[in-house]
């Protein structure tokens, strides 16, 4: 039997295990969904997944999921990576994750999680000749880090090179990098990690990627420094650009910019747009949630409710 984590409820545990979800080609409940011990995914990281938001609009009582297409898209070129090939156009994998909502009668913000790993149980390390499993299912999400102002940390873990696993890629095993960098944050009194490249520059959070805001221009990493090419930050980006008229650059940014930043904030399907106000127990300016920051997060929360007619297109609505 899974077992659920020690936070969640009873009835939290008993909705997960009942929900319906798409695993190797049949729409089953997530409690039927079993893997063995031996899979070659969960012993060797080989697997990618994705994270879509959908969003609940009470006064409109219709979710809207969120630039879903772009995310399939993504999923597609980084199963490659791994030498795997995502079994269906993505037309129909949007179509089946619709389904999927309506079935669950979600009301209320969601996480959906595409997930794509390598399902022999074998023991050997190698990514051809090895069969795999796609699976899409979703659960109930709200922040995942704070959007008020949070304290972060520079983490003493580097981000992952691309010489040495695919850092572009959402690969499964490949977040334990992750795992150690926002571990080592919470358990040193701050939030959220922030990690530097091999060569010192910074990278992104653990989990989401970083902008800054110097004298009016937008700056943030480009993908040679290992980032993850995040589609919300493509977001962001465009509603700088076109809803703000603000300079946008890519660029190499050095720690020491953080501190002198105006404005730092991080931005993800999980983390939206969220400001930070301390770094190394440095505070971001005045420690408040600077105007930059906060007006892309009222233009960005405003379109992904369907309140921006401009940016229907970026939106799915699930119920007729």
């Amino acid at each position: 039997m899974t077992q659920a984590p020690a936070s969640a409820s009873p009835d939290a545990v008993t909705r997960r295990e009942t929900s319906w979800i798409w695993f190797d080609g049949r729409v089953c409940q997530y409690g039927e969904a079993k893997i063995g011990l031996l899979t070659h995914g969960l012993n060797y990281g080989t697997g990618i997944f994705e994270g879509i938001r959908a969003y609940w609009n009470a006064e409109r009582e219709q979710l809207y999921i969120l630039r879903m297409a772009e995310h399939f898209d993504r999923l597609r070129v980084n199963a490659r990576i791994l030498q795997m090939e995502v079994p269906l156009p993505t037309a129909e994998l949007c179509s089946i994750t619709a389904d999927l909502l309506r079935r669950n009668r979600y009301r209320e913000d969601i996480y959906v999680r595409p997930l794509m790993f390598k399902s022999a149980e074998i023991i050997g390390v190698k990514l051809h000749d090895v069969p795999e499993s796609f699976a899409i299912c979703m659960a109930p999400m709200g922040s995942y880090v704070g959007t008020g102002g949070i304290r972060c940390m520079v983490s003493s873990w580097r981000r992952i090179e691309d010489t040495m696993a695919p850092a572009r890629a959402k690969c499964t095993g490949i977040y334990v990098n992750s795992a150690l960098a926002k571990s080592e944050a919470l358990q040193s009194g701050f939030d959220e990690a922030i990690l530097l490249t091999m060569d010192g520059h910074v990278s992104e959070g653990s989990a989401e990627n970083i902008f800054i805001v110097r004298q009016g221009v937008l700056y943030t990493p480009p993908p040679s420094d290992n980032i993850l090419e995040g589609i919300t930050r493509q977001t962001v980006m465009h509603l700088a650009r076109e809803e703000m008229g603000l300079d946008v650059v890519e660029r190499s940014i050095d720690r020491t910019e953080l501190y002198a930043s105006d404005e730092v904030f991080l931005c993800g399907t999980g983390a939206q747009v969220a400001p930070v106000i301390e770094v190394d127990r440095r505070r971001v300016s005045d420690g408040e949630p600077g105007p930059v920051t906060l007006r892309i997060q009222d233009i960005y929360n405003g379109l992904v409710s369907g309140g921006n007619a401009k940016y229907a297109e970026w939106l799915t609505p699930v119920y007729a």
